[in-house]
């Protein structure tokens, strides 16, 4: 017993979460090095990470409706599954042609792990922010593990070996899940369809608030896997800094699930989501001002920070305006802000970098996040200003 609340019947779970998130956080160096290192320009880099996320948005609503179909469990186990395809064929890939083909088999195993995690955690016994606090923190903390040795792997083993080593990582978060044991999936009787059920969650005004602050929950996520780790190659890093700076994103992340949870009873407050944006933006503009180490660190610890609150703060919003039986399908929806993340993160950073540099370009997007902050408190305004449109139960 840990807090009052019992961890012991969905540890195999956790375990899981941790061990997939190494591989995730091995892939946040890996991949842009790795194209880099094939001669790509920052368009290529910034299309091979982006392109595949319009596959990520589409099957993350069809995840999302499986979940609420067959549960969480065995969606998590056929992502562990399709991490190890996507990283054994990084593996051998040496063509653009090649690295699509597995970054879209990676992009799948994002699409289906994230809405059943988030349904898996807020079922389990105990207050939900306490156990989507807990996911959070294992996630982040397995990416710390895996960023941080990514760098190291490169160095030690090269680029084909350190994919290797992730398709092993996945393999083993398969293993894992399989000792969980997964509650029987809720039927979904609120809808004749899951299309119908997506058509009457996009009627709820707070699911729109909730996109949007997953859009910013996801942006640093969506650097880290593409021009984070060449910002810091142009600062004349080694990969092994380069790995540790990055894994201090999720240290802050990790910190904003292990204590902010134990402090936020709802997530329904524009000040909030404000807040942790504000802190993302400028987080973002001022590793583009400056290449001193610690300044640098001290600003990915903030933005893990800053974006972990977010996530919360959004994953909370939904487990309030969305019944059990269509919770799968929720958090797919609110997904879809991660998904619009990654797709235009990237490519906008890979045409700001071949045209202005790489710095203006972190400088440039930490000043779009300063818009976005002030259009979220307009947007909040908007979609609480009836509780009519907010299902019964829901706490404002």
């Amino acid at each position: 017993m840990t807090g009052g609340y019992p961890i012991q019947p969905s540890l195999a779970f956790f375990i899981c979460a941790f061990a997939w998130n190494i591989g995730l956080g091995m892939t946040y160096p890996l991949i842009p090095l790795y194209a880099d290192s094939l001669g790509m320009s920052g368009v290529a880099i910034g299309t091979l990470v982006a392109l595949p996320v319009v596959l990520q948005i589409t099957f993350n609503l069809i995840g999302g409706a499986a979940t609420d179909r067959i549960g969480g469990r065995a969606m998590v186990q056929a992502s562990c599954l399709m991490m190890v395809a996507g990283a054994s064929a990084y593996a051998f890939a040496g063509s653009f042609a090649s690295l699509m083909a597995a970054q879209i088999m990676m992009v799948m195993a994002r699409a289906i792990f994230w809405p059943a995690s988030w349904t898996i955690a807020g079922s389990l016994q105990g207050e939900r922010s306490v156990q989507m606090g807990r996911l959070n923190a294992a996630t982040n903390i397995g990416q710390i593990a895996g960023t941080f040795s990514a760098g190291f792997l490169i160095t030690w083993a090269g680029f084909s070996w350190s994919f290797l080593t992730l398709a092993a990582v996945a393999a083993a978060a398969f293993v894992a899940m399989l000792v969980h044991a997964g509650g029987a999936p809720v039927p979904a009787a609120s809808a004749s369809s899951p299309w119908s059920r997506y058509g009457r969650l996009l009627r709820l005004r707070p699911m729109w608030f909730a996109i949007m602050c997953a859009y910013i929950s996801a942006l640093p996520f969506s650097l880290s896997v593409s021009f984070y780790p060449l910002l810091f190659d142009a600062y004349g890093y080694s990969h092994e800094i380069n790995g540790s700076i990055l894994a201090l994103r999720g240290v802050g992340a990790a910190l904003a699930g292990l204590v902010v949870a134990r402090l936020l009873d709802f997530s329904m407050k524009g000040a909030v989501a404000f807040g942790a944006a504000l802190v993302v933006a400028v987080s973002i503009a001022t590793v583009g001002a400056t290449d001193h180490l610690y300044a640098v660190g001290v600003m990915l610890f903030a933005v893990g920070l800053g974006s972990g609150l977010m996530s919360l703060n959004f994953q909370m919003l939904i487990g309030d305006i969305s019944s059990p039986a269509d919770r799968g399908s929720a958090n797919a929806l609110g997904g879809l802000g991660w998904g619009l993340s990654h797709f235009t993160t990237p490519l906008l950073m890979g045409v700001l970098r071949d045209y202005l540099g790489i710095e203006s370009a972190f400088l440039l997007l930490g000043s779009f996040v300063v818009f976005w902050s002030f259009a979220l408190l307009a947007v909040h305004r908007w979609a609480f200003r009836t509780p009519a449109q907010v299902e019964p139960g829901a706490r404002l």
